[in-house]
């Protein structure tokens, strides 16, 4: 090596150069040189900043993570301890059960409401804590949950540390897998004591109300049966009196009858003995003068027995007169038509009064009891009129309707107060009681009307055997 050379690692001021143009061209390589030691030793502090730079920004976004995963556990534990809080005084006891119906976990109201610690009841049977009566029901209860029926509801006896029993109410849902080995299901259970003893109240009070209301009907009812007992006492009462006043009424009116009775045999005895009595002596008369004038004078013998005769005749029309009176045997041999026809022909006292009767055959279907009925109510009408009314006209219509038979007796005399008369003990209410009496006993029924200058009208209406009519207005 030449002295001229340089040694590049001296300083420069240290190295001489050979010449100018190698000087220049070394001085450019080491320019160049240090250019590019100035400029990797720049990039190298860039890349140094740069990665410094990163690692900042990553310390504080650990930092920042780490401050959040802070918080955001801080907002966990909160939330576990509001959580816990939720669940260990929750108003109802939550029982986590597994299969065999052991509690596996189970909060502080569920530990309250059997009385024991928590920490004893875990691993327990649950069953152990239901009263005898219900323990099927809550087996059966625990079945259906683990077998998948879904949401389940069930009520039972549950006994308290001690042995008192108190109703609760059982909520579950499907069983669920803890682990994917062991399955359970969470149990939520409400004492509902004060619920049943409320029902019971309520029941109490529904049943005490339908007894009250049972009570007030039954009041009402003896209340109603009270007033009907009472207007059935005075109704009772009532009949008492009424039966009191027809009992003496009939006292009266058999009194009366009698006295009638004695009246009309009277009279009969009377006509028997002044007309039968007397005629039968004339005949006896003649009779022995029959016997003097048969030795005496045998011519005249025809005279006196004609005379005797004529006696005979009259003593039987007088006999016939008063069978007449007493029953005709018209009714029973031509019917009830001709009977009155004779009747009327024959009515003593009928002097000046004209008498118009009107009948239809039909009539004559009435059985004989119906047609005595009619007649005698013909015969009693007829009399009273000749005795009482003073009438110029009585018209007689007896005609039939479609299930009945009808006779009306109308006179054109005066009139009388048919309450009145009912209601007095004269001899002609007896008429008109009888004639009433005889009607309605063959299920007819009779109306009397009497008005001032109308007269009087008698209707009586029988209807046919086997018909009942009622009462005409």
């Amino acid at each position: 090596m030449s002295t001229s050379e340089e040694d590049p690692d001296l300083p420069i001021k240290r190295k001489v150069p050979l010449d100018a143009a190698g000087l220049r061209r070394r001085a450019e390589i080491r320019l160049g040189e240090q250019r590019s030691e100035i400029t990797g030793q720049a990039r190298s502090e860039a890349g140094a900043r740069r990665l410094l730079n990163e690692l900042q920004v990553h310390q504080v976004e650990l930092e920042m993570q780490n401050a959040e995963l802070q918080e955001t556990r801080d907002r966990l534990e909160a939330l576990l301890e509001k959580y816990t809080d939720l669940y260990d005084f929750a108003p109802v006891g939550y029982f986590s059960l597994d299969e065999q119906g052991r509690i596996l976990e189970v909060n502080l109201t569920g530990a309250a409401m059997l009385g024991v610690d928590r920490s004893r009841l875990i691993d327990r049977r649950f069953q152990q804590f239901v009263a005898p009566t219900s323990r099927p029901c809550v087996a059966q209860y625990v079945e259906q949950i683990f077998a998948g029926a879904g949401k389940q509801g069930c009520e039972a006896k549950l006994l308290k540390k001690g042995g008192t029993a108190f109703w609760a109410d059982f909520h579950a849902a499907s069983a669920i897998s803890l682990n994917g080995t062991q399955r359970s299901c969470r149990v939520a259970v409400s004492n509902i004591a004060d619920l049943k003893r409320a029902e019971e109240a309520q029941r109490r009070v529904d049943s005490l109300a339908a007894a009250n209301q049972e009570a007030n009907r039954e009041i009402a009812r003896r209340r109603e049966v009270e007033a009907s007992l009472r207007e059935s006492e005075q109704t009772q009462r009532g009949l008492v009196t009424e039966s009191r006043e027809l009992h003496a009424q009939l006292r009266r009116m058999t009194h009366q009858l009698l006295l009638a009775q004695e009246e009309e045999r009277k009279e009969i005895s009377r006509e028997l003995h002044d007309e039968i009595a007397q005629l039968l002596a004339g005949i006896n008369v003649q009779l022995a003068a029959l016997v003097e004038v048969a030795s005496i004078r045998p011519l005249d013998l025809p005279n006196q027995i004609a005379r005797t005769q004529i006696l005979v005749k009259q003593s039987v029309e007088v006999v016939h007169r008063y069978a007449r009176r007493l029953r005709p045997a018209l009714l029973d041999d031509l019917g009830l038509i001709p009977a009155l026809r004779s009747y009327i022909k024959d009515l003593p006292g009928r002097k000046g009064l004209r008498i118009r009767f009107m009948a239809s055959a039909g009539v004559e279907a009435l059985d004989n009891i119906r047609r005595t009925v009619l007649f005698r109510v013909a015969q009693e009408s007829l009399t009273n009129v000749t005795r009482h009314a003073n009438a110029r006209l009585v018209k007689v219509r007896l005609q039939q309707t479609p299930d009945a038979v009808c006779l009306e007796v109308h006179d054109d005399g005066k009139s009388f107060e048919v309450d009145g008369v009912l209601a007095s003990n004269t001899k002609k209410r007896l008429g008109l009681l009888g004639m009433r009496e005889r009607v309605e006993m063959v299920g007819g029924n009779l109306a009397i009307k009497s008005k001032p200058g109308k007269g009087t009208t008698v209707r009586a209406e029988i209807p046919f055997q086997g018909h009942r009519r009622g009462a005409n207005p």
